[in-house]
């Protein structure tokens, strides 16, 4: 059994959090390069530049890539064979706390949904656990916006839908967020489970790297991504075809009445930092 003290976890989740606002992970940077070089509407070029410019003058002087920087999602993996000494949850928390502050990140969290009172630390992180085989500890920081955040949706479709509602459902979706989430956008899909579990799937679908494809439903996430690009909504809504720089399916087994399915939205700034203790 190996031993972990949670203020190492509040350490790591501190430092992930300032590094995930500030440096946006090298498979966006390149996807968005990619699609700048792919994209011929003279106005869609024009943003897709500033987008460019933006994310690499936030890497060079270590500022936040967006005013916007989220509520912390954080992810663990837990190693069936670790011990945290102390209380994971606080632990979590008091790493947002000092990141967000020591990184001059926006604290934009109010601590009950409908008195909206900020928290003014931007606490409490979302939190979620999974326990997987091993030693280690994995820790997943994924600042969420809300202009994305607000713009997903989740719906329990019927089994006789199948494939062509499921398709028709993340279209509508996309169609319907038009440039709201600041496109272009990662689109992350989950499908099974129960009505949570549809959600959760969605969300750890946008933690994908960007072009790496569902060893099964592949040619469905190229459908999409095409479909999308197909509505040219483009670059902040102003047309083109780069209007999604990925679509990612994540899939569960689920009850034969049910095809719950859900569709998280990201913003072109898809911030993830991760590190393995």
């Amino acid at each position: 059994m190996r031993i972990i003290e949670a203020a190492l976890i509040t350490a790591t989740v501190k430092r992930l959090c300032i590094e995930a606002n500030r440096n946006l992970p090298e498979d966006v940077r390149e996807c968005i390069r990619g699609f700048r070089r792919g994209e011929s509407w003279p106005v869609a070029q024009d943003v897709l530049d500033k987008i460019i410019t933006n994310f690499e003058l936030a890497r060079e002087r270590q500022v936040p890539i967006c005013q916007d920087t989220g509520m912390a999602c954080v992810f663990l993996e837990i190693g069936a064979d670790v011990h945290i000494q102390g209380d994971i949850s606080a632990a979590v928390d008091e790493g947002v706390r000092q990141g967000y502050s020591e990184g001059y990140l926006r604290k934009s969290v109010v601590g009950d949904p409908l008195n909206r009172v900020n928290t003014g630390d931007n606490t409490p992180a979302m939190l979620y656990v999974d326990v997987v085989p091993g030693d280690r500890l994995a820790i997943t920081v994924a600042p969420k916006g809300f202009g994305s955040e607000n713009m997903s949706q989740i719906k329990m479709l019927r089994p006789s839908d199948g494939v062509d509602g499921v398709i028709e459902f993340v279209l509508a979706t996309v169609e319907a967020a038009g440039p709201n989430p600041c496109p272009p956008i990662v689109v992350g899909v989950g499908i099974g489970g129960t009505f949570d579990k549809a959600a959760l799937l969605a969300k750890k679908a946008l933690l994908r790297p960007l072009g790496e494809r569902h060893p099964f439903y592949a040619d469905l996430e190229a459908m999409l991504l095409n479909k999308i690009n197909a509505l040219g909504i483009g670059p902040q809504g102003f047309g083109g075809a780069t209007t999604a720089l990925s679509v990612a399916v994540e899939t569960m087994p689920t009850h034969i009445a049910g095809l719950p399915c859900a569709v998280n939205i990201n913003c072109h700034v898809a911030r993830h930092a991760k590190e393995l203790i």
